[in-house]
């Protein structure tokens, strides 16, 4: 018997490999993440211009990093025990209250200890929505599509964050100003709160049934211990944080360098950096596809790893060396935005790494993508001022280089040992679709 065809707006979605149930929630974390990302090209040089040292600049955004941290790491976990929609309300709500208090006081008042409290738990709230959502996607994707489909996830996410956030930046900026494009933000991530919480339809974001020791501090703590139970998944969350580290560090430093030092204005550098991402989010598709059909290792390893360790040094080289010649500075960054993307499929791999504890692995893997949002910040307040920008650049491409060689590490557990009757190894080969895309 064939199963009945799709309708039409379900069939077009599951051509792309986005689960059909789903799609609502892709374009709602879209318009939330576009407008997280309008502040991620000019907000620093803003601060500083208003007065904010540098190194107290770098500061804020650790700070909002290590509550994305926490936040990022806490969606896996609540997610298994609320369910992933109560996550994502959870997050939007975090974040319109805290940009409401960073824009109504702490900004008009130029008052740093309220920017600490309200920037910087503004940083808990992205976190929720969007990887409560992956979770989400990781509870509805078929497994041989799970590369593509998280290849989709980040579409959206680095569509938003930082690709065409600064792109509306750089055009609601010349008219209504610095100020106020802070406020279409909240717009905008509030459109897109909505449009994924009120028009997703789809059970698994619901609470799932809890086993026997599975309650909440089990849960919690299990998400932690995942981590050296399963080595793998630490060495798998740690290549996780240097993933982005670089960029969000580079938020911080590059926009001063290239504005102040190269000599491009803060227009040609929300564009350059548009453009940095725009490649992004078509790599992620990209390597998303690729990951499911050369493996996952492989593509994280050799397009992410190898290729970002170059792609870094030629981002800072190659401008510093020519000058702001903007042809020239858009290749290099459209390089360094492709490299980023080889990490796609670790997405896919790091639950396959654990599959009998899927949310800890997916804890795990948040963990990290929370950590390097105050990982990379980090590492600019703590070497800019000794080693220049030469120096974080040099210390981001030997991240990347540690990355490819843990990624090598990362093999997927050993199936069990197949039985002797044909059945038993007929199930087994069921268990395992998309085998091409684990290797």
């Amino acid at each position: 018997m064939t199963n009945p065809p799709l309708p039409a707006h379900r069939a077009l979605p599951a051509r792309l490999g986005i689960p059909p149930t789903l799609a609502w929630g892709y374009l709602g974390l879209l318009l939330f993440m576009i407008g997280d990302g309008v502040e991620s090209g000019y907000l620093s040089p803003y601060l500083i211009d208003r007065g904010i040292p540098e190194s107290r600049v770098a500061l804020l955004f650790t700070v909002y990093g290590i509550a994305a941290a926490i936040a990022a790491w806490l969606s896996g976990v609540l997610s298994d025990l609320w369910g992933p929609r109560r996550v994502m309300a959870t997050g939007l709500a975090v974040w319109a209250a805290f940009q409401l208090l960073f824009l109504t006081a702490a900004l008009p008042l130029t008052n740093y200890p309220l920017m600490l409290l309200g920037y910087g738990l503004r940083g808990l709230g992205y976190p929720l929505f969007a990887y409560g959502f992956l979770v989400w996607i990781a509870g509805v994707a078929p497994r041989a599509r799970l590369g593509t489909a998280m290849g989709w996830f980040w579409f959206a996410f680095t569509g938003g964050l930082p690709t065409l956030g600064s792109l509306v930046a750089s055009g609601l900026i010349p008219h209504i100003g610095a100020y106020t494009t802070l406020w279409a933000a909240l717009a905008l991530v509030v459109a897109g709160g909505l449009t994924a919480l009120l028009l997703v339809r789809d059970a698994h974001g619901a609470p799932r049934p809890r086993g026997a020791g599975e309650g909440p501090l089990a849960t919690l703590v299990g998400s932690v211990t995942v981590l050296w139970r399963n080595p793998r998944v630490g060495a798998g969350s740690l290549v996780r944080v240097i993933n982005t580290a670089s960029q969000f560090g580079f938020f911080v430093v590059l926009p001063v360098h290239f504005t102040k030092t190269v000599g491009f204005t803060l227009t040609q550098w929300l564009h350059l950096l548009s453009a940095m991402f725009a490649t992004n989010i078509f790599a992620n598709l990209l390597f998303g596809v690729v990951g499911d059909r050369i493996g996952w290792r492989r593509t994280i390893a050799w397009c992410g790893g190898a290729g970002c360790t170059l792609s870094t040094l030629t981002l800072f080289y190659v401008p510093t060396a020519a000058g702001p010649n903007f042809p020239l500075a858009l290749l290099v960054a459209a390089f360094y935005g492709a490299t980023l993307a080889g990490y796609v499929p670790i997405s896919a791999l790091m639950p396959s790494l654990e599959p009998r504890h899927k949310g800890q692995a997916l804890a795990a893997l948040n963990l990290g993508a929370g950590a390097s949002t105050f990982v990379g910040p980090a590492v600019v307040a703590a070497f800019v001022g000794p080693l220049g920008v030469e120096g974080v650049v040099w210390i981001f491409a030997g991240m990347y280089a540690v990355s490819c060689a843990l990624t090598l590490l990362l093999k997927l557990p050993d199936p069990p040992e197949p039985a002797a009757t044909v059945r038993t190894a007929a199930a087994h080969t069921t268990e395992r679709p998309g085998a091409k895309g684990l290797s």
